[in-house]
């Protein structure tokens, strides 16, 4: 009895000891991680800094099946932010400032356990990426006791962000080499009309940018009763890889044309009907330049003629906001084509007069730089008439002014 005594008091002694040496021991942590990631820099970075990436990644998520995420509307950028609960305990994460490309600045909560995060992202040889995930904070009592017995803070999180680092080179490792280019052939695009916001944009921003912008569309649209007739689209007036710029609209198509007053950033239009060559991308946007390379190879192999008075069109058939696998994403890419003229054997008597009109964009609203609005024309045909000695001078009625070419 005695002893059993003594062993009481001696666990009783030592969990007082621990208390207190935990008690003791700094609360505040400082752990620090790199890694090369086998990824463009872009890439790496649009992943981490989209919040619904992190149940796929993060080591701790992916090793609780308890846990359950709630991600808000804004889950990438400035006041992104999500949540998580679970049978350990709730936490939460929001980002508080980004630099486009080169860092992240997050707030992390977690049961009394705060840190401040920092990510930074370096180009490295060969397009690979160097990540540093920084974390700095206070430890609430239970996981001082926990990280006391496991090695220290340093071990505990430095082992979680090492796993993280590592299940981010594999997912994007995944994502990115996963993707499937198909030149579908020539296709006739038909004519939609279509709300928009038009600007100038860095290449590499324009999706970013649609991210931004297609939600403001829609607002716009389910304010003013709009009924949205497809999936967003970008129209590319124009497309320099020499400066890195492209003028663009991004639109969203409705079911009928409207008018707009002036002084709004949103504005109205019409696409209309066009022949193209299509072709597919199912997968990451970093393969669009090779997916314009086979597009503009498979016309020139087929002897297509190109419509050079605008660049291309993209439908964003499923992008980022319907989900956040880019081996998932589907574009669809519409390059401009001239019809092939069909030679018209007519009677030697015969004068036959009209032209082909061109696919192009028109705007309801503004004198957008994109297109005009093709009208149909009926081929004339005058009779032969015998030449009188007193008849008057013929009169010819000049051409109608061309409406002014969008694109």
């Amino acid at each position: 009895m005695k002893i059993l005594k003594y062993l009481f008091l001696l666990a009783l002694l030592s969990l007082v000891a621990l208390t207190v040496f935990v008690a003791t021991q700094k609360g505040i942590f400082d752990v620090e991680r790199s890694k090369v990631i086998n990824s463009p820099k872009a890439t790496v970075y649009n992943y981490i800094n989209d919040f619904r990436n992190y149940e796929d990644f993060e080591s701790w998520a992916l090793e609780d099946p308890s846990l359950n995420f709630t991600f808000p509307n804004k889950t990438a950028g400035n006041g992104a932010s999500f949540y998580w609960t679970g049978t350990e305990g709730s936490g939460n994460a929001i980002t508080l400032k980004t630099k486009d490309g080169e860092s992240i600045q997050q707030k992390m909560k977690y049961d009394g356990t705060e840190a401040d995060v920092n990510w930074t992202f370096k180009d490295t040889l060969a397009g690979k990426t160097k990540v540093t995930w920084k974390a700095k904070g206070t430890m609430s009592f239970l996981f001082k006791i926990y990280t006391a017995l496991n090695g220290g803070s340093n071990k505990v999180i430095g082992t979680i962000y090492e796993k993280s680092l590592a299940n981010i080179d594999k997912n994007l490792d995944y994502e990115t080499k996963t993707y499937n280019i198909k030149v579908d052939g020539v296709v006739q695009k038909t004519e939609t009309p279509y709300i928009k916001q038009t600007f100038t944009s860095e290449i590499s921003k324009i999706n970013k940018n649609a991210r931004i912008v297609i939600p403001k569309l829609i607002h716009f649209s389910e304010t003013n009763a709009l009924q949205t007739t497809g999936k967003p689209f970008i129209i590319y007036h124009t497309y320099d890889t020499t400066t890195g710029l492209a003028k663009i609209s991004i639109c969203l198509p409705i079911n009928k044309e409207i008018s707009i007053s002036s002084g709004s950033d949103i504005l109205s239009g019409k696409l209309n009907g066009f022949e193209a060559v299509k072709t597919t991308l199912t997968g990451d946007y970093s393969h669009t330049s090779e997916a314009i390379a086979k597009t503009t190879a498979y016309i020139n192999n087929q002897k297509i003629m190109p419509d050079l008075s605008w660049s291309h069109l993209e439908i964003l058939t499923v992008s980022k906001l319907d989900t956040k696998s880019s081996s998932k994403l589907l574009t669809e890419i519409y390059f401009p084509t001239k019809p092939k003229v069909v030679p018209v054997t007519t009677a030697p008597t015969t004068d036959v007069y009209g032209s082909q009109p061109e696919p192009t964009e028109t705007n309801t609203t503004t004198a957008d730089p994109a297109a005009t609005n093709p009208t149909a024309t009926t081929p004339v045909v005058k009779k032969p008439v015998k030449p009188k000695p007193a008849a008057p001078k013929p009169v010819t009625t000049p051409p109608a002014k061309p409406e002014e070419d969008e694109f």
